[in-house]
């Protein structure tokens, strides 16, 4: 979380105690929030669990936050000599007698446009009338889950009125040559087509980039545009760069040529995911098999999130370092989704599906069998998987990926076996 200027300053010199698990159903509905900066004071080491949850969660991606030890009048003199951010988190034990006087030398130092959430001890309905109704933004009662703060901070700075984001998807693979472009591509077009669903496909693998070969098109601009030039990148400009493939789909083709080099800050492609998601419902994002800031950035801030992998020890190695890292990263999101792709390839050996999803600790959400005269005529032909054979059990496996990543219920079952935990998943939605 580069991106934050967070900084803790202990209440103790004890190491954290491990916070309550928040389930990722309860938040995962949340916007990003803005560029806005937070200054939070805590009484009680709970409290400040909290708020680092808070901290650490890919939604706070843009915000300056810092926690500090100390109550209503520490908040009060530190901002006496100086500016008071957007947002001011206060935790106090003090009575509903008492609080209003507490609160009123910080009241005097408060720049106008200053929201403050009040945490504190008392369930008491005409304490909460009395703090609205001086200009209090919130108040809650402690014990507070993180998710209850990151749903009152959103409700403060996140316009419920404005329209809903898009959906960024985004595929990586766990080593080179995995297939995971190829299943970002056919899992795009199966939204689009399945759900008449206007979705975005772009290619971020800009020297090597299949998109255009597999949907056989031939863009003159497309991601390097919007990348090199992002202070030209607005709606008006992003569909001047999209290519039309299908009536619900449009790609954002890479130039796949080696002309200049590809070296990005890691902020490069953030204006990018930002305004996809502002101007398409789904975005699915083709993050090449590298690991650098700005693909870190991808992938941790993604919506959902999608490994693919095939079962030798080499990707058996570089899936569980993935798992790992991004776990770390979206630590209250739910994990990223794997795909065991070329399944049963003759004659190579190969690790059983059982055991490498074993040492994950993780199901498969789909495994894809080795079919090479299917997926190669549908390469060369520049077509889909479900336009090539749109009964192959392979073409069902996409379909229900495609219900899978979208969150919607998929009626039909699959011919063969193949989805791992996706059926289960899909029956409990």
């Amino acid at each position: 979380m580069s991106a934050i200027d967070y900084k803790i300053e202990s209440l103790s010199g004890e190491a954290p105690v491990q916070a309550d698990v928040v389930l990722p159903q309860d938040i995962e509905h949340l916007r990003p929030l803005p560029r806005i900066s937070i200054h939070a004071f805590c009484e009680t080491e709970a409290v400040q669990r909290s708020l680092e949850r808070c901290g650490q969660d890919r939604r706070m991606a843009k915000v300056g936050f810092r926690i500090n030890s100390g109550n209503v009048a520490t908040a009060a003199n530190m901002f006496a000599t100086m500016p008071t951010p957007n947002l001011i988190i206060l935790e106090t034990s003090s009575e509903p007698g008492v609080l209003m006087q507490e609160l009123a030398p910080l009241a005097q130092v408060c720049d106008p446009t200053t929201k403050v959430i009040l945490i504190g001890r008392y369930n008491d309905i005409g304490l909460y009338r009395e703090l609205i109704r001086n200009g209090i933004s919130e108040y809650m009662v402690a014990p507070v889950a993180m998710s209850d703060l990151m749903g009152a901070i959103s409700s403060i700075f996140v316009d419920p009125e404005a329209e809903p984001l898009g959906r960024n998807i985004a595929f990586i693979g766990a080593k080179g040559g995995v297939g995971s472009s190829t299943l970002a591509h056919n899992c795009a077009w199966g939204i689009s087509h399945l759900f008449a669903t206007e979705t975005v496909l772009a290619d971020l693998d800009l020297p090597y980039g299949t998109a255009n070969i597999n949907f056989d098109q031939d863009p003159p601009q497309g991601v390097a545009e919007a990348v090199f030039s992002p202070e030209r990148l607005d709606e008006v400009f992003l569909d001047r760069l999209l290519t039309k493939c299908s009536e619900h789909l449009s790609l954002l083709a890479a130039p796949s040529m080696l002309d200049r080099a590809y070296d990005f800050d890691g902020n490069a492609f953030q204006a990018l995911a930002e305004i996809l998601q502002r101007n398409a419902p789904v975005s699915v994002l083709d993050v090449p098999h590298t690991w650098n800031e700005w693909t870190r950035n991808i992938v941790g801030e993604a919506d959902e999130l999608v490994i693919t992998a095939v079962p030798d020890l080499a990707n058996l190695r570089n899936a569980k370092n993935l798992f790992d890292s991004i776990r770390k990263l979206r630590p209250n999101d739910k994990a990223p989704h794997l795909v065991l792709n070329q399944v049963g390839m003759p004659k190579r050996p190969e690790i059983s599906v059982a055991d490498f999803c074993e040492s994950l600790e993780i199901e498969a959400a789909a495994i894809i069998p080795f079919d090479a005269a299917l997926f190669g005529t549908a390469a060369n032909s520049g077509r889909m998987i479900g336009e090539t054979d749109k009964k192959a059990p392979t073409a069902e496996i996409f379909s229900q990926l495609a219900h899978l990543l979208t969150g919607r219920v998929t009626a039909k079952k699959p011919k063969k076996a193949g989805l791992g935990m996706v059926l289960g998943l899909l029956g409990r939605s």
